[in-house]
């Protein structure tokens, strides 16, 4: 299976001034990288926007565009190439489809194990009780 690169000519790319310490520099120059991807005209295959859509993630709006803001570094360049890598990344994480999960019934050994550790936890929890009254 092939990688899913993001088509450049989707991206929004805006450029603002960053947020936080910097001195002179950040308050000059337009370093940090706004990125807007709007998910549902993308050419990204339809199963890979509804699972994209899907993701309960607070950078989709609710109208389905995906909104990446990048300041970690000091030149607008290495902003931007940051902002785009951050995208195909989330892009790969949803192109391959989840596997579906097959009921499988527990092992004897497992529920042994299971009822074993319940009566000791039992008996745990029985030795912290008041003793009887005779």
């Amino acid at each position: 299976m092939t990688a899913l690169q993001v088509n450049p000519a989707e991206v929004e790319l805006s450029a603002m001034r960053a947020q936080g310490a910097g001195g002179q520099n950040v308050n000059k120059v337009a370093s940090a990288v706004h990125l807007r991807f709007d998910i549902g005209a993308s050419s990204l295959p339809e199963d890979v926007k509804q699972r994209l859509l899907a993701l309960h993630d607070g950078r989709i709006t609710q109208q389905g565009v995906l909104v990446i803001k990048a300041q970690q570094y000091r030149t607008q360049e290495a902003n931007r190439l940051d902002a785009l890598e951050r995208l195909q990344a989330l892009v790969d994480s949803v192109a391959r489809p989840p596997r579906v999960r097959r009921a499988t019934r527990p092992t004897l050994a497992s529920r042994q194990r299971r009822l074993q550790a319940k009566s000791r936890r039992s008996g745990l929890k029985a030795l912290r009780s008041r003793p009887a009254e005779q």
